[in-house]
């Protein structure tokens, strides 16, 4: 009779305790499965466009035109990665000439061809057009698995968001981290040290260690 309430109470016990571990663990997260040294959150880059029209002239943009894009160019804070376009009906030098000049000032240069945007472009008028890009990275931070129970040896799922986070608030230009950025391969020391070379190169003022002085010349 007593063996009988002892295997009764252990089929009673046994699934409980299972039941019991179970709900423990859900409670804890997902398990992590990735097991590579690359983080599932990497960042995006999106390309988002601002447009303006002005009205165009004979000499390339009406009068006043352009301290009005000049206006607008430093309330959208115009700056380094930014794409400037022009979309002109009449594909007037004279008009892309003028919008190249404000620019110009922010250290930007015209592209080639815009991209399409809403609505049409009247005649009289050109479309400015900036082209800017934004990186983050998507589903940063990430706890979603909190278990330190871990037996696929994978990586947290929040593993990657800061540094990929800090990459993409930190990058000037985010379509270099599509295609990496375009150089000659000139550095700022290389560029620096021009001076320094030409001033070693140069030959000494004089000739046979004579050195012409106002109103006087000596050995």
């Amino acid at each position: 009779m007593r063996s009988f309430k002892l295997a009764r109470a252990a089929r009673i016990v046994v699934p409980a305790l299972a039941l019991s571990l179970g709900l423990a663990l859900a409670g804890c997260g997902s398990i992590p499965t990735n097991r590579s040294m690359y983080s599932e959150h990497q960042p995006v880059v999106e390309k988002v466009n601002y447009t303006l029209d002005v009205t165009t002239g004979g000499s390339g943009l009406a009068y006043g035109e352009q301290g009005r894009l000049a206006g607008w160019f430093n309330a959208m804070g115009l700056k380094y990665g930014d794409k400037v376009y022009v979309d002109d009906p009449s594909a007037s030098p004279a008009t892309r000439s003028a919008v190249e000049a404000v620019a110009s000032r922010y250290g930007l240069m015209l592209g080639d061809e815009a991209p399409q945007t809403a609505g049409y472009v009247t005649p009289g008028t050109a479309r400015v057009v900036i082209v800017r890009s934004k990186a983050s990275v998507p589903g940063c931070p990430d706890w979603s698995a909190k278990s330190d129970f871990n037996p696929n040896n994978g990586l947290s799922s929040n593993y990657g968001c800061a540094t990929n986070s800090n990459l993409a608030a930190m990058i000037a230009n985010p379509e270099d981290l599509l295609r990496g950025a375009d150089t000659t391969g000139s550095t700022v020391t290389m560029s620096s040290s021009k001076a320094i070379e030409a001033y070693r190169k140069a030959e000494p003022t004089g000739n046979g260690n004579t050195v012409t002085e106002t109103g006087s010349k000596g050995n």
